[in-house]
């Protein structure tokens, strides 16, 4: 399976290149505003150093935030142009769940995954390494940092993402020594990749029409209690 992915997110542009489980991929880090200039360039690099045309992909992966709104609404818009020009569908993935398994690939049981919203908030979501990849528990969400809240269940634990800046107190709150926690660490394309293959693989890719961006901040800023049997699955 051939699989390109697109992350521009946040202030990092990336792309990378899933071929039958050979992982390629370009990271910028310092990217701000400069997205739409660098992530073709990305995809035509990668697709040129492999020796593959467009149409030979099986399908476009992309980082469906949550995130910076012109960021998400980018990568999103060049995912569906690419899928639309090559008919191909698209794999949307969580940005929050490609930083979290950051986490799971560095041995990591549970994860917080936080990302800097601006406006004093930060967009957060934990996530569990269960048998079949990450699983969310409860919901992706947005609020003030000093409105996290989580319940541990795993021993191995970690917090990562620029939204981990915004709740030292709250990290230390939660029992995370600074060894548990990355505050660099940003949404890339590898990740993207990684659980957009899986997801592909259980026939999770839409038309590209039907991809849609999650902002979170349409709808309510308040974290709510997950219910027991609430949850979506990221499996990789």
């Amino acid at each position: 399976m051939r699989l390109i992915a697109l992350e521009t997110a946040t202030e990092a542009c990336s792309a990378a290149l899933w071929l039958d489980g050979d992982l390629r991929w370009l990271l910028e880090r310092s990217a701000a505003r400069r997205h739409g200039e660098l992530i073709l360039n990305q995809v035509d690099r990668l697709l040129a150093e492999a020796g593959l045309a467009p149409t030979q992909l099986d399908a476009v992966a992309v980082g469906r935030g949550p995130g910076a709104f012109t960021g998400v609404r980018l990568g999103l818009g060049v995912a569906q142009g690419l899928a639309f020009a090559i008919d191909r569908p698209v794999v949307p993935v969580s940005t929050l769940a490609a930083l979290a398994q950051q986490g799971a690939d560095r041995g990591a049981e549970e994860i917080l995954a936080l990302l800097d919203a601006r406006m004093a908030e930060v967009y957060w979501a934990l996530l569990e390494v269960g048998p079949d990849g990450l699983v969310v528990s409860g919901e992706e969400r947005i609020s003030a940092p000093d409105r996290v809240r989580v319940s541990w269940s795993r021993p191995r634990r970690m917090a990562l993402g620029s939204g981990a800046a915004l709740c030292t107190e709250v990290l230390r709150d939660l029992g995370l020594a600074d060894a548990d926690v990355d505050p660099a660490a940003l949404p890339c394309a590898r990740e993207v990749a990684l659980l957009g293959a899986a997801a592909y693989a259980r026939g999770g890719a839409v038309s590209a029409e039907r991809a849609q961006p999650v902002y979170l901040r349409d709808r309510v800023a308040e974290p709510k209690t997950a219910s027991a049997a609430g949850g979506t699955e990221f499996r990789g």
